[in-house]
Formats: structure tokens, sequence, C-alpha cells
């Protein structure tokens, strides 16, 4: 059967070499991230506009496939966040991100619409469109620069719930005021808001129904290989997508909370489901950075250059924080959380796929917005990505008992219902001259292995932590939580971490006690 593409077999070797190139490029940026502060996925994008038509000469113009692989991308990286939340720690935080996922949004896209109709010199709806574009930030771009920034735990779900939840009511304003602009609607205010409201909604319900039966189905017939236990659970987030869209509701939404549901489930073989799930997002931040990077043409974004600098600090010193304080002050979140918030909103990958969305849709004047939206999220990832621990630090919101300090990993070791937790002991952590006993870790939990440089042993009770030091504490399933508590305030208060709280006694202070009024009643030998 003659398919009509003309593709070899020379031509499958010279796409695998670069494919794999590629790749090898993006693991060795995670180490160049690291010690820049740059997000590593600037640096995918990057790679991309060295493999194009100013670098290797590579051709591409598909703004249409970009933006369908985009979505398909989106949706495997909505599906591993949802899949790597955990419930319990962000539903605090569901409310206030909800709320600057939509109202959040609007007073973004009101801002940053006022300032295009003027600075750029656009009609209404062209405005509106390119602030409704830059009004999502990107939950890759967020979490590649937060993993090196202890934050309290509040902040990080927030930043986390927002990301999941605000690229859906985003995707619906930006297709309803492309389709405006192409002149194929003429949908008034009240109609597009009753529609953001019904998509959002079906989208949500949908999600859960799907994650729910997803989860059922694979408990009762799935439990057999972990590889294959791994593919179907990413398949129910992926299906979420589809019947939502079928039925004019959030896809990206129903990915996201189908994702939360069936993560949050006591399924088996989480381990490996999890890394198949970061692998799999891995994957499509690095094909979706490096595909935009492919669709930039270096010789048309120069003269950007200065209305992207103007719109992103529009964006980054007003938007963004009136959006903040409307959404975060009823719910109690202090003045330096808010700046910190406005500062951590990042744009990423989706931002400038939603620039393709008004090309693709017909409205072909404004095809240079790819353009702008492309020079705003570089140089603005630039400015944020690296400040951000000094932001952090000047606003005095770093918790010194966070990942930075204690970084915590588990591998579940399902048939013994027991937990594996990795603890890093950071330069800043009160843990380092602690010894082993004094963690006084729950009934159950211990530490097994530490490792100290190029050696590892099993230390004793006695043995004196360090700063660079990696645990091995074993805990029951059951007891994690606790662990973890435990082990975060040793991290910030030292050794007396919970005698120093009202009302405790150490316990060598209560049995010296004990013994003088055991020698006061004669009942001491």
């Amino acid at each position: 059967m003659d398919t009509g593409v003309d593709f070899g077999i020379e031509d499958l070797r010279s796409v695998l070499l670069l494919g794999s190139a590629v790749l090898l490029l993006a693991v060795v940026a995670v180490r160049i991230s690291a010690r820049s502060g740059l997000p590593s996925l600037l640096l995918y994008l990057l790679i991309g506009v060295g493999l194009g038509e100013s670098g290797l000469g590579i051709q591409f113009d598909g703004g249409r496939l970009t933006q369908a692989l985009g979505y398909i991308a989106l949706v495997l990286i909505l599906a591993e966040g949802g899949l790597s939340t955990s419930w319990k720690h962000i539903r605090p935080s569901v409310a206030p991100a909800a709320l600057l996922s939509t109202v959040g949004v609007m007073v973004s896209v009101g801002v940053v619409g006022v300032a295009a109709r003027f600075v750029l010199d656009l009609d209404w709806v062209s405005a509106l469109l390119v602030g409704a574009v830059l009004s999502s930030t990107d939950a890759a771009a967020v979490f590649s620069v937060l993993r090196s920034v202890p934050l309290p735990r509040r902040l990080t779900s927030l930043l986390e719930a927002e990301s999941g939840f605000n690229d859906a009511p985003v995707v619906i304003l930006v297709t309803a005021l492309a389709s405006v602009a192409a002149g194929d609607s003429e949908a008034g205010p009240l109609f597009l808001a009753g529609l953001a409201v019904y998509e959002l909604v079906v989208g949500a319900l949908l999600g859960i129904a799907v994650g729910w039966l997803g989860t059922k189905l694979l408990r009762r017939y799935a439990d057999t290989s972990s590889a294959l236990f791994s593919i179907g659970v990413m398949a129910v987030p992926t299906m979420a997508y589809c019947v939502a869209t079928y039925a004019h509701g959030s896809g990206f939404l129903a990915v996201y909370v189908a994702a939360l549901v069936v993560g949050n489930s006591s399924l088996p073989h989480k381990a490996a489901t999890r890394g198949f799930a970061t692998a799999m997002g891995w994957l499509a931040q690095i094909g979706l950075f490096v595909l935009l990077g492919l669709l930039a043409s270096p010789s048309e974004l120069g003269r950007w250059i200065v209305p992207a600098i103007v719109m992103g600090l529009v964006l980054l010193l007003v938007a963004r924080p009136l959006s903040v304080v409307v959404s975060a002050t009823p719910f109690g979140i202090g003045w330096r959380e808010q700046a910190f918030l406005s500062w951590a909103g990042l744009r990423g990958a989706v931002p400038v796929v939603l620039a393709t969305v008004p090309e693709t849709s017909g409205a072909s004047s404004l095809a240079w917005l790819f353009d702008l939206v492309f020079m705003l999220v570089v140089i603005f990832t630039v400015v944020q990505g690296p400040t951000m621990p000094w932001v952090a630090r000047r606003l005095g919101v770093i918790d010194a008992g966070a990942t930075m300090d204690l970084q915590l990993e588990s591998t579940p070791l399902e048939r013994l219902n027991t937990e594996v937790v990795e603890v890093q002991i950071g330069d800043e952590s009160r843990m380092a001259g602690v010894e082993v006993y004094e963690l006084r870790l729950p009934k159950g939990a211990s530490v097994a292995l530490v490792l100290r440089g190029e050696r590892s042993f099993v230390p004793e009770r006695s043995t004196v932590l360090r700063r660079g030091d990696s645990l091995m504490v074993v805990v029951p399933a059951e007891l994690r939580d606790a662990a973890e508590e435990r082990l975060r305030a040793v991290s910030q208060q030292g050794r007396l971490a919970g005698w120093l709280e009202p009302g405790h006694r150490p316990p060598v202070a209560r049995t010296v006690r004990e013994r003088g009024q055991r020698r006061r009643d004669g009942s001491l030998d």
C-alpha cells in the first residue's frame, strides 16, 4: 500500500540520531540548570532554536502541528502533575488556587489587555487575547525552579494547585477570543462566561468520574506487571481528556482531576507508576520546548524585545500582584507570601503554545503574537528563575526544614507495608551534630544506613550526623507522615525539637525529678 510518504531507512537513521542527541543534551542541561538557577526547560527551548533555521538549518513552520503536539504534551505534563500531587497536602490550598485560577486570571487578562490596547495599539478583542495568552502560569517552568527553593508547604501546594488548575480556564478564554478575532463568533461576555462555567464544571465532573472508574478497573483487573500497570494508569487521564472534549467540557481540567483521583487512590505499583509518569512528563516537556524553539524565527524576534519587556513588566509588577491580592487576601495569606506568589508566576510552554491558537483559528493578522510571547517567556524566565531563591530569602519565606535541607523521597515496599525514606542533610539543617538516638523517630522507624561521601555504613545509636550525609530511614507506611514531621522538626530546631514547646519537659528532667521524689519518699535504694 502506498501511503504517499517518502520516508526511508536513511531518513529514519537521521531522525533517530538527531532525537537521541537532543535527549542527551537535555539530560546534560539539567546539570547546567542546577548550577545556573535557570529552568532546564528554557535550555530545551534554546536547543530547539539552535536546531532551527539560524542554527543547523532545520526548516519547521507548522503552527497547527505544533498546537496539536503541544496539546498532547500538556496532557502528559498535567497527568504527571496530578499523579504526583498529594491531595492531603494541596487540599487546604484548593480554594485560593481555584480563585487565583479564575478570578485572578480575569484580573490579569483585564490589566494586560488594557496595556496591550495602548502599548501595542490593538483593538480590544486582540488586546484581551494577548492578556489571555499571557495569563497562564506554567507548572513545568515553576517547579523546575522551586525544586531548589525550600518553601513552606502552604506556598508550594498553592503554586502546584494553581499551575494544575489555571490551564483550563485560560484555554477556554483564548479559544473563544480567537474565534471572535477570526470573525467566526460574535458571542457576548455573558455567553462566554456561561460557556466557561459549563466547560469547567463538565471537565471537573468527568475527570472525577473517569478517574474513579479507571481506578476501579485497574485495581480489579490490571494488577499484573508494574510496567503494564503504569501504562494503564497513564491511559486513564488521557481518556478523561478525550471524554471531556467530546462532551464540550474542559479536557485539561479533566486530565488533572482524573490524574489526581488515580494518584491518591490505594493502587499497587505506585513507585513504578510515578517513575513512568515522571519520565513521560519529562519527555513531553523536552519535546514540546524543542519544538517551540524550532518554530521560532530568530530573525523576526529582535523587533519584539522592547514590546516584550514592556508587556512583561506590566504582567510581573501590576497584573500578577493584583490578581494575587484579590485571590489570596480573603484566605488570610500574608503580604510576604503574596509577594512571593507574584514573583513565582513563571510563564513557560503553555503561553507559547496558546500563542499559536489565533493564527490556526483563522486570525492571520495575529501571527506576530507567537514572537512576542516567545521573547517575553525567554526574557522573564531569565529574570525570575535565577532570582527566585534570593527573593524567597529576602521575603523571609524560606523553610529551613523543607526540601533544600531535608529532601524526602520514598520507595514503597508494598508487601511489608513499609517505606524507605531518603533524608539529605543540607548546609542549613540543624540535624548536623545530632546523634542518631536523638532523632527520636516514631516507634518502628529506624535509620538503616548512612551514606557519607563515598562510603556507607550502618549507624549506631551514638553515631553523630554530619552535613552532606544521606540517611536511609525505614518506616511503616502508616507512620510516614509522623516520621517526616519529626525529621523536619529536628532539621529546623536541632536535638531539642519538641522539648522546647510549653508544658513539655525532657525525659531526662522528668527522670531526675522522679528519682528525687522517690528518694524523699524513701522508696529509692
